[in-house]
Protein backbone atom coordinates (compact mmCIF):
# COMPACT_ATOMS: atom_id res chain seq x y z
CA UNK A 1 0.00 0.00 0.00
CA UNK A 2 1.01 3.43 -0.46
CA UNK A 3 1.95 4.83 2.76
CA UNK A 4 1.60 8.79 1.10
CA UNK A 5 -2.40 8.06 1.68
CA UNK A 6 -2.53 8.11 5.50
CA UNK A 7 -4.26 11.27 6.24
CA UNK A 8 -5.05 11.92 2.69
CA UNK A 9 -8.92 13.30 2.21
CA UNK A 10 -11.08 11.01 -0.45
CA UNK A 11 -13.54 13.26 -1.48
CA UNK A 12 -12.91 13.46 -4.91
CA UNK A 13 -11.57 10.96 -7.38
CA UNK A 14 -10.49 14.20 -9.45
CA UNK A 15 -7.50 14.55 -6.50
CA UNK A 16 -6.04 11.20 -7.05
CA UNK A 17 -3.42 10.04 -9.28
CA UNK A 18 -3.29 6.73 -10.91
CA UNK A 19 -1.05 5.02 -8.68
CA UNK A 20 -2.70 5.84 -5.71
CA UNK A 21 -6.12 4.92 -7.06
CA UNK A 22 -4.20 1.44 -7.43
CA UNK A 23 -3.05 1.30 -4.13
CA UNK A 24 -6.57 1.41 -2.97
CA UNK A 25 -7.86 -1.41 -5.82
CA UNK A 26 -5.40 -3.25 -4.75
CA UNK A 27 -5.38 -3.05 -0.99
CA UNK A 28 -9.37 -3.67 -1.31
CA UNK A 29 -8.70 -6.80 -3.40
CA UNK A 30 -6.09 -8.05 -0.75
CA UNK A 31 -8.38 -7.18 2.09
CA UNK A 32 -11.74 -9.58 0.62
CA UNK A 33 -9.35 -12.37 0.13
CA UNK A 34 -8.54 -12.11 3.60
CA UNK A 35 -11.84 -11.43 4.67
CA UNK A 36 -12.52 -14.73 2.85
CA UNK A 37 -10.02 -16.61 4.27
CA UNK A 38 -10.94 -15.83 7.72
CA UNK A 39 -7.97 -13.72 8.19
CA UNK A 40 -8.50 -10.75 10.21
CA UNK A 41 -6.94 -7.56 9.38
CA UNK A 42 -7.69 -5.60 12.60
CA UNK A 43 -5.53 -2.65 11.59
CA UNK A 44 -7.67 0.27 13.07
CA UNK A 45 -7.70 -0.54 16.77
CA UNK A 46 -9.37 2.51 18.92
CA UNK A 47 -9.79 4.64 15.75
CA UNK A 48 -13.49 6.20 15.76
CA UNK A 49 -15.21 7.23 12.23
CA UNK A 50 -17.85 10.02 12.40
CA UNK A 51 -21.02 9.09 10.30
CA UNK A 52 -22.62 12.18 8.97
CA UNK A 53 -25.95 10.97 6.68
CA UNK A 54 -27.91 13.84 5.54
CA UNK A 55 -29.82 11.24 2.56
CA UNK A 56 -31.02 7.65 3.48
CA UNK A 57 -29.05 4.94 2.37
CA UNK A 58 -28.02 1.07 2.84
CA UNK A 59 -24.75 0.40 1.39
CA UNK A 60 -22.94 3.30 2.35
CA UNK A 61 -24.05 2.70 5.82
CA UNK A 62 -24.16 -0.97 7.02
CA UNK A 63 -20.46 -0.88 4.37
CA UNK A 64 -18.93 1.71 6.13
CA UNK A 65 -20.08 0.64 9.94
CA UNK A 66 -19.30 -3.25 8.88
CA UNK A 67 -15.92 -2.00 7.71
CA UNK A 68 -14.53 -0.18 10.91
CA UNK A 69 -15.96 -3.00 12.94
CA UNK A 70 -13.82 -5.64 10.81
CA UNK A 71 -11.13 -3.10 11.14
CA UNK A 72 -11.03 -2.70 14.88
CA UNK A 73 -12.55 0.63 14.69
CA UNK A 74 -16.10 2.15 15.88
CA UNK A 75 -18.24 3.67 12.98
CA UNK A 76 -20.82 6.10 14.52
CA UNK A 77 -23.73 7.28 12.16
CA UNK A 78 -25.05 10.59 12.73
CA UNK A 79 -28.20 11.56 11.22
CA UNK A 80 -28.46 15.54 10.31
CA UNK A 81 -30.97 15.38 13.19
CA UNK A 82 -28.40 14.26 15.83
CA UNK A 83 -26.12 17.21 14.94
CA UNK A 84 -26.28 20.72 15.73
CA UNK A 85 -25.99 21.22 11.28
CA UNK A 86 -29.44 19.79 11.31
CA UNK A 87 -30.19 23.55 13.36
CA UNK A 88 -27.79 26.04 11.36
CA UNK A 89 -24.34 25.37 12.70
CA UNK A 90 -21.53 26.43 10.31
CA UNK A 91 -19.99 23.27 8.89
CA UNK A 92 -16.62 24.52 9.79
CA UNK A 93 -17.77 24.21 13.39
CA UNK A 94 -18.92 20.11 13.32
CA UNK A 95 -16.02 19.89 11.12
CA UNK A 96 -13.99 21.19 14.09
CA UNK A 97 -15.79 19.56 16.63
CA UNK A 98 -15.70 16.26 15.31
CA UNK A 99 -11.79 16.20 14.20
CA UNK A 100 -10.90 16.47 17.88
CA UNK A 101 -13.49 13.42 19.10
CA UNK A 102 -12.93 11.13 16.06
CA UNK A 103 -10.21 10.27 13.37
CA UNK A 104 -12.24 10.45 10.25
CA UNK A 105 -15.17 11.93 9.13
CA UNK A 106 -17.82 10.19 6.19
CA UNK A 107 -20.28 12.45 5.31
CA UNK A 108 -23.52 11.54 2.83
CA UNK A 109 -25.02 14.83 2.22
CA UNK A 110 -26.73 16.89 -1.09
CA UNK A 111 -23.67 19.78 -1.48
CA UNK A 112 -20.70 18.79 -2.76
CA UNK A 113 -19.08 22.37 -1.52
CA UNK A 114 -20.35 21.57 1.88
CA UNK A 115 -17.61 18.19 1.69
CA UNK A 116 -14.61 20.60 0.78
CA UNK A 117 -15.42 22.61 3.65
CA UNK A 118 -16.04 19.90 5.91
CA UNK A 119 -12.21 18.91 4.31
CA UNK A 120 -10.79 22.37 4.27
CA UNK A 121 -11.34 22.89 8.51
CA UNK A 122 -11.09 19.03 9.64
CA UNK A 123 -7.40 18.14 10.12
CA UNK A 124 -8.65 14.47 10.19
CA UNK A 125 -9.76 12.51 6.57
CA UNK A 126 -12.70 13.16 5.22
CA UNK A 127 -14.67 10.77 2.98
CA UNK A 128 -17.26 11.62 0.49
CA UNK A 129 -20.11 8.80 0.94
CA UNK A 130 -21.81 10.56 -1.86
CA UNK A 131 -22.94 14.19 -2.28
CA UNK A 132 -25.24 15.21 -5.63
CA UNK A 133 -22.14 15.39 -7.67
CA UNK A 134 -19.81 12.59 -6.96
CA UNK A 135 -19.81 9.16 -5.56
CA UNK A 136 -16.01 8.38 -5.55
CA UNK A 137 -16.80 5.25 -2.68
CA UNK A 138 -19.18 3.86 -5.56
CA UNK A 139 -16.67 3.79 -8.24
CA UNK A 140 -14.06 2.20 -6.24
CA UNK A 141 -16.08 -0.79 -6.01
CA UNK A 142 -17.04 -0.42 -9.48
CA UNK A 143 -13.63 -1.08 -10.84
CA UNK A 144 -12.66 -3.51 -8.35
CA UNK A 145 -15.48 -5.41 -9.50
CA UNK A 146 -14.54 -5.21 -13.12
CA UNK A 147 -11.10 -5.72 -12.35
CA UNK A 148 -11.81 -9.18 -10.33
CA UNK A 149 -14.07 -10.14 -13.70
CA UNK A 150 -11.57 -8.92 -16.44
CA UNK A 151 -8.27 -8.45 -14.88
CA UNK A 152 -6.24 -5.61 -16.82
CA UNK A 153 -8.32 -3.23 -17.59
CA UNK A 154 -6.51 -0.79 -19.66
CA UNK A 155 -8.76 -0.39 -23.46
CA UNK A 156 -12.06 -2.19 -21.64
CA UNK A 157 -14.82 -0.10 -22.64
CA UNK A 158 -18.11 0.69 -19.95
CA UNK A 159 -21.17 1.97 -21.34
CA UNK A 160 -22.97 3.94 -18.77
CA UNK A 161 -26.81 4.66 -20.08
CA UNK A 162 -28.78 7.21 -18.43
CA UNK A 163 -28.68 10.22 -16.25
CA UNK A 164 -24.59 11.58 -16.46
CA UNK A 165 -25.08 11.96 -12.57
CA UNK A 166 -22.76 11.84 -9.65
CA UNK A 167 -22.01 7.83 -10.01
CA UNK A 168 -21.31 8.72 -13.88
CA UNK A 169 -18.71 11.39 -13.13
CA UNK A 170 -16.90 9.30 -10.64
CA UNK A 171 -16.75 6.39 -13.22
CA UNK A 172 -15.54 9.12 -15.66
CA UNK A 173 -13.08 9.85 -13.17
CA UNK A 174 -11.97 5.92 -12.62
CA UNK A 175 -12.16 5.12 -16.07
CA UNK A 176 -9.82 8.22 -16.49
CA UNK A 177 -7.17 6.69 -14.14
CA UNK A 178 -7.63 3.02 -15.31
CA UNK A 179 -6.73 3.44 -19.15
CA UNK A 180 -10.55 2.26 -19.66
CA UNK A 181 -13.17 3.74 -22.40
CA UNK A 182 -16.51 4.94 -21.48
CA UNK A 183 -19.18 5.85 -22.86
CA UNK A 184 -21.91 7.80 -21.84
CA UNK A 185 -25.36 7.49 -23.80
CA UNK A 186 -27.81 10.58 -21.48
CA UNK A 187 -30.71 12.51 -23.19
CA UNK A 188 -29.80 15.95 -24.35
CA UNK A 189 -29.74 17.97 -21.50
CA UNK A 190 -28.57 15.45 -19.14
CA UNK A 191 -24.65 14.93 -19.93
CA UNK A 192 -21.48 15.72 -18.42
CA UNK A 193 -21.28 19.54 -17.68
CA UNK A 194 -18.15 21.09 -18.27
CA UNK A 195 -16.06 20.48 -14.97
CA UNK A 196 -16.27 16.87 -15.39
CA UNK A 197 -15.01 17.01 -18.51
CA UNK A 198 -12.29 19.07 -17.94
CA UNK A 199 -11.50 16.87 -15.32
CA UNK A 200 -11.72 13.48 -17.23
CA UNK A 201 -9.26 15.20 -19.79
CA UNK A 202 -6.95 16.37 -17.19
CA UNK A 203 -6.64 12.53 -15.43
CA UNK A 204 -7.06 10.60 -18.36
CA UNK A 205 -3.98 8.06 -19.00
CA UNK A 206 -2.86 5.80 -22.42
CA UNK A 207 -6.01 4.12 -23.85
CA UNK A 208 -8.84 6.69 -21.78
CA UNK A 209 -11.67 7.50 -24.31
CA UNK A 210 -14.75 9.16 -23.24
CA UNK A 211 -17.60 9.64 -26.03
CA UNK A 212 -20.97 11.27 -25.22
CA UNK A 213 -23.78 9.91 -27.04
CA UNK A 214 -27.69 10.30 -27.15
CA UNK A 215 -28.19 6.26 -28.42
CA UNK A 216 -27.98 3.49 -25.40
CA UNK A 217 -27.33 1.01 -28.49
CA UNK A 218 -24.65 3.10 -29.61
CA UNK A 219 -22.72 3.10 -26.59
CA UNK A 220 -23.56 -0.91 -25.53
CA UNK A 221 -21.81 -2.00 -28.98
CA UNK A 222 -19.05 -4.11 -27.86
CA UNK A 223 -18.75 -2.44 -24.59
CA UNK A 224 -17.41 -5.11 -21.94
CA UNK A 225 -19.73 -3.64 -19.19
CA UNK A 226 -23.01 -2.53 -19.02
CA UNK A 227 -24.07 0.29 -16.08
CA UNK A 228 -27.22 2.14 -15.21
CA UNK A 229 -28.65 3.76 -12.29
CA UNK A 230 -32.21 5.35 -11.30
CA UNK A 231 -34.21 8.13 -13.41
CA UNK A 232 -34.45 10.06 -10.83
CA UNK A 233 -31.89 10.40 -7.92
CA UNK A 234 -32.69 11.67 -4.05
CA UNK A 235 -33.56 14.99 -4.27
CA UNK A 236 -35.34 14.74 -7.22
CA UNK A 237 -38.44 13.04 -6.25
CA UNK A 238 -40.25 16.44 -8.19
CA UNK A 239 -38.96 15.70 -11.36
CA UNK A 240 -40.10 11.31 -11.37
CA UNK A 241 -42.72 12.12 -13.71
CA UNK A 242 -40.55 14.03 -16.18
CA UNK A 243 -37.63 11.92 -15.93
CA UNK A 244 -39.88 8.90 -16.79
CA UNK A 245 -41.23 9.91 -19.81
CA UNK A 246 -37.34 11.54 -20.54
CA UNK A 247 -34.92 8.46 -19.68
CA UNK A 248 -38.12 5.94 -21.07
CA UNK A 249 -35.97 4.90 -23.66
CA UNK A 250 -32.70 4.33 -21.84
CA UNK A 251 -33.12 0.88 -20.36
CA UNK A 252 -30.65 -1.93 -19.60
CA UNK A 253 -32.17 -5.12 -21.22
CA UNK A 254 -31.88 -8.40 -22.72
CA UNK A 255 -32.23 -6.70 -26.36
CA UNK A 256 -29.58 -3.60 -25.34
CA UNK A 257 -27.19 -6.76 -23.26
CA UNK A 258 -26.84 -8.44 -26.96
CA UNK A 259 -24.98 -5.47 -28.38
CA UNK A 260 -22.46 -5.72 -25.72
CA UNK A 261 -19.87 -7.91 -25.83
CA UNK A 262 -20.78 -12.00 -25.26
CA UNK A 263 -18.69 -11.78 -22.26
CA UNK A 264 -20.09 -8.16 -20.72
CA UNK A 265 -20.87 -7.92 -17.30
CA UNK A 266 -24.12 -5.92 -16.07
CA UNK A 267 -23.43 -3.14 -13.08
CA UNK A 268 -25.78 -0.97 -11.30
CA UNK A 269 -24.65 0.98 -7.94
CA UNK A 270 -28.51 0.01 -6.41
CA UNK A 271 -31.06 1.01 -5.52
CA UNK A 272 -32.98 -0.39 -8.64
CA UNK A 273 -36.01 0.44 -9.76
CA UNK A 274 -36.98 -3.14 -11.98
CA UNK A 275 -38.79 -2.26 -15.33
CA UNK A 276 -37.28 1.40 -15.73
CA UNK A 277 -33.42 1.55 -15.74
CA UNK A 278 -33.27 -1.69 -15.95
CA UNK A 279 -35.20 -5.09 -16.38
CA UNK A 280 -35.50 -7.74 -13.87
CA UNK A 281 -34.07 -10.83 -16.03
CA UNK A 282 -31.14 -8.95 -16.81
CA UNK A 283 -30.18 -7.85 -13.41
CA UNK A 284 -31.22 -11.35 -12.03
CA UNK A 285 -29.33 -12.99 -15.13
CA UNK A 286 -26.00 -14.75 -15.60
CA UNK A 287 -24.37 -11.49 -17.00
CA UNK A 288 -25.30 -9.70 -13.74
CA UNK A 289 -22.48 -8.69 -11.09
CA UNK A 290 -24.64 -6.36 -9.61
CA UNK A 291 -24.73 -8.13 -6.36
CA UNK A 292 -21.42 -8.85 -5.83
CA UNK A 293 -20.82 -4.89 -7.07
CA UNK A 294 -22.52 -4.28 -3.71
CA UNK A 295 -20.55 -6.57 -1.60
CA UNK A 296 -17.22 -4.89 -2.74
CA UNK A 297 -18.25 -1.90 -0.92
CA UNK A 298 -17.31 -3.55 2.34
CA UNK A 299 -13.94 -4.25 0.52
CA UNK A 300 -13.53 -1.28 -1.24
CA UNK A 301 -14.49 0.85 1.93
CA UNK A 302 -12.47 -1.06 4.23
CA UNK A 303 -9.40 -0.23 2.09
CA UNK A 304 -9.77 3.39 1.78
CA UNK A 305 -10.17 3.57 5.87
CA UNK A 306 -7.52 1.19 6.42
CA UNK A 307 -4.97 3.51 3.90
CA UNK A 308 -6.06 6.94 5.40
CA UNK A 309 -6.87 6.45 9.33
Amino acid sequence: MNSTLKGRDYISLADYDPSSFQSLLDLAIELKEKQKKGIPHASLPGKTLAMIFQKSSTRTRVSFDAAMFHLGGLGMFLSANDLQIGRGEPIQDTARVLASYCDGILIRTFSHQEVLMLGKYADVPVINGLTDDEHPTQALADIMTAYEEFGALKGKRLAFIGDANNVAVSLMHACALTGMEIAIASPAGHHPGDKAMAEYERLKQPGSVLTILEEPKEAAEGADILYTDVWASMGQEQEVQKRMQVFRGYHVNADLLKLAKPTAIVMHCLPAHRGEEISDEVIEGSQSRVFVEAENRLHAHKAILAALL
